[in-house]
Parts: structure tokens; sequence; C-alpha cells
């Protein structure tokens, strides 16, 4: 006859959680500030997402708004520029993706691996100073640099008897113009959470690395470790940062801030500069379009939403790592 399994009296397990609480409270009370952040600024806010199935009206408001369905998604595919929109987006989107994620981590690498700690410290120093520049700085040293009338770029460029290139106003340049000094200004601030995770490492003789000769050694003497320890030691013991990161780039695939794209876009660019980001700020807020620019704004973040789930399964099968 199989046992009857006694299960803990419910006294017990009331008991067992008063005493985890107490023992724990002050987790909790730290925790407490991000969770009403969350709760106040991200979940209640999302009772606006009814606009997107009304015709709001200020007056009105979102209760007693007329609901109208699907109207204004129907309406944004019918339009011309849907196609555009969207596929600008994805382009650009997966190309900054694509060619920055790299880079934060070949930088990490390299400075796990300089011999100078003094000039390892003032090449992660300089790296990451460009993080703290403001977008419209930014995009303004751009138009300065790369004027076809003062700028360096192409003053260096007439001196080699090239002719002057616009490089703000031209479409095929825009997106390795946008890309390239986003991966400028954001590499060195990515790379620290990848050289946390290699600073960490700590690996000694044996140690998971038998049969591998001159790969495992003390942190003490990782100068003179052999190349093969990036490959069976350091990449490795990063992957799990590596994949979460990706993950969380690829869920926000779709959504590039309007902010440094506004600012680089003109008339002569606008065929591919033009993305979802700033065709709802000009009719969200420009042509007060509320309910149009909030139905824009839900079909990017369902999108977003559907990427990560599938992203976050595949690397679930093909690695064990994964947000949940």
């Amino acid at each position: 006859m199989k046992k009857k399994k006694q299960g803990v009296p419910a006294a017990v397990k009331k008991q067992s959680f008063k005493a985890y609480m107490k023992g724990h409270y002050d987790l909790y009370l730290l925790l407490l500030p991000a969770i009403l952040y969350t709760a106040v600024f991200l979940y209640i806010p999302m009772y606006g997402v009814l606009m997107a199935f009304q015709d709001y009206s200020p007056v009105k408001g979102i209760i007693g708004s007329n609901f109208v369905g699907l109207k204004h998604f129907k309406k944004f595919f019918s339009t011309y520029m849907a196609k555009q929109i969207i596929s600008n987006t994805v382009i650009l989107s997966g190309y900054s993706l694509l060619a920055s994620f790299p880079f934060p981590v070949i930088l990490a690498l390299m400075l796990n691996y300089c011999v100078n700690r003094r000039f390892g410290k003032i090449v992660q120093t300089v790296t990451y100073m460009p993080y703290f520049i403001s977008v419209m700085v930014l995009v303004g040293m751009m138009n300065i640099f790369f004027s076809t009338n003062y700028g360096v770029v192409n003053t260096v460029l007439q001196a080699l008897g090239i002719e002057p290139f616009s490089f703000m106003s031209s479409e095929k340049s825009f997106r390795h113009m946008y890309v390239w000094s986003g991966i400028w200004q954001g590499m060195g601030y990515s790379s620290v959470i990848y050289f946390a995770a290699l600073s960490g490492i700590d690996w000694f003789p044996g140690d998971g690395w038998r049969g591998r000769p001159g790969l495992a050694v003390h942190r003490q003497c990782d100068y003179h470790r052999s190349p093969g320890a990036v490959r069976y030691i350091d990449l490795p013991s990063i992957m799990p940062t590596v994949i979460i990161m990706l993950i969380m780039s690829a869920g926000n695939l779709m959504s590039i801030g309007f902010e440094k794209a506004y600012l680089m876009q003109n008339d002569r660019n606008s065929g591919v500069s033009e993305i979802i980001a700033t065709y709802v700020y000009k009719v969200g807020l420009i042509d007060a379009r509320y309910s149009f620019s909030a139905a824009i704004n839900l079909f990017n973040s369902a999108i977003n939403f559907v990427i990560l789930i599938v992203i976050n399964k595949i690397s679930r099968k093909l690695s064990d790592t994964s947000l949940w």
C-alpha cells in the first residue's frame, strides 16, 4: 500500500511565512520603491491604450469618448506611408542591433586583457564619456563635422581630391550615420556590464578545465593566458550575460527613440529617416490626432512583445538561458 503523503499543517505554513517576512522585511522595503514606481508610472497609465479604439476627445475624456474598434488600425495600414515607415523602422533597428551589439563585448575583452591597468582605465573612461552627451549635442557635432562647407571630414576629402559629400542629407548615408554615431556614443557604457562579468572570473588550474593546459590560470596571471582562454574561459563565462542582453535588445527592436532620428531628419533624407517613432510624434503631438497615434504605438508595442517572446523561446531551447 502506498503511504499517504503527509502535508504540512496550515498553521505551520502560516507561521513559517510570518517568520520569513519578519526575517526579510528589510529586503521587501528596499523593493517597495521599485514596485510603486512600476505600478504608478507604468501599469496604471496603461488604461490609455483604450484611446487606440476610440475617437478620443480631450473634452469627453477616455471614458466618455466614442468607441470605434479597429478603425484607426485599418486607417494606418491603408495609408501609403505605412509600408515605408514599418520597413524603415525594421531596417534601422535591425542594422543598429546587429552592428552595435558585438562592440561592447569586444571592448570589454580588450580591457580585460590590458596589461597596463592605468592605460586600461583611461581607455574605459574615454569610451564611457560620450554616453553623457545629449542627443541634441551629438547631432549638432555631426552637423559641424560633416558639413559640406566647413566640416573636418569634407575638408580632408577635398584635400585628397575627393568631392565633398552631404552626409547628413543623403538617404544613402543616413542609416550609417545614425548607427555608427550611436555605437561611438554607447559602446563604452554598454561594455561596463560585460567587463564586470569578466572581472568576476577567477579560474584556478584544473577547476573545470582539466585536460586543457595553459587555459585555466589564476586571475592574477590572466595577462599571460593563451589566446584560447578567450574562447574556452571568458566567452563561455559571460555568454549567459550576453544572451540576456541580446534578448532585451531584441525586445526593443522596434522601439527607436524619435529624438535622434527627428533631429537628423530633413526633406532630402525623409524617405529613409521617417520611422514609426517620428511619425507618431508628428501625428500625435503636432497634429493632435491622439487616437490614431495611440493605435500606431500600440501596434509597435505588440510587435516588440511578440519578438521578445519568440527570441526568449529560441534562446531557451538553444542555450537554456532565458528571461523566464
